[in-house]
């Protein structure tokens, strides 16, 4: 079987281009996320794409950051995905990571995927840091002309719409005696802005 699997970090990103890459390539089946890539337990349609790959299953995905935020991440998960699934891996930016293409010639797949890998995940954790720098020195500039406010808080007392349901929703379980971390995967919103309502309902 042929699975896609697109991604983007925030809601407000569209998945369509990515989309289209996939079924353009011919996936029997295409996962959707709008999920930040920041944690991998937070990622549960990641999760259950990987839990049914099979044997000799073809992932396809756009670019070696589905996979990971860092170095790290991506060269473990392509590790885990290729040595113990057993699966192949497609990445349609890159079509040299490609693992197919090498299956009649033994050694030199993992030789130039291991390379090529190496660099790619290099240069995805560099790009990173690069924005988090340019966000930092941002930050510190609009501090000092007195601009920065700091990001708007999304769920809070005085919110709207889905984000006022979603509040309500996290401090009705609080008073319930649910834990940080049970409601945290009941509401998929992160345990800082949980602990941080907590500690405004009780103040």
């Amino acid at each position: 079987m042929i699975i896609g699997y697109a991604r983007v970090s925030s809601k407000e990103q569209n998945l369509s281009r990515q989309v289209q890459e996939l079924k353009k390539f011919g996936c029997d089946k295409i996962y959707q996320e709008k999920q930040s890539g920041k944690n991998f337990k937070d990622r549960s349609i990641y999760n259950e794409m990987r839990s049914i790959l099979r044997f000799n299953d073809v992932l396809v995905v756009h670019d070696l950051s589905r996979f990971g935020r860092n170095k790290e991440e991506i060269m473990n998960e392509w590790e885990y995905l290729t040595k113990e699934k057993e699966v192949d891996i497609v990445v349609l930016n890159m079509r040299v990571l490609d693992t197919r293409q090498y299956k009649n010639v033994k050694g030199i797949g993992e030789l130039i995927s291991n390379i090529v890998l190496e660099l790619l995940s290099w240069l995805v954790d560099e790009e990173r840091e690069r924005i988090r720098q340019a966000q930092r020195e941002g930050i510190e500039i609009a501090k000092k002309q007195g601009k920065y406010k700091g990001r708007p808080l999304k769920y809070h007392a005085n919110a709207t719409g889905q984000d006022k349901i979603i509040y309500d929703d996290i401090i009705n379980r609080l008073k319930s005696g649910q834990s940080v971390m049970d409601i945290h995967l009941k509401t998929e919103v992160s345990r800082n802005t949980i602990y941080r309502i907590k500690k405004d309902e009780s103040s």
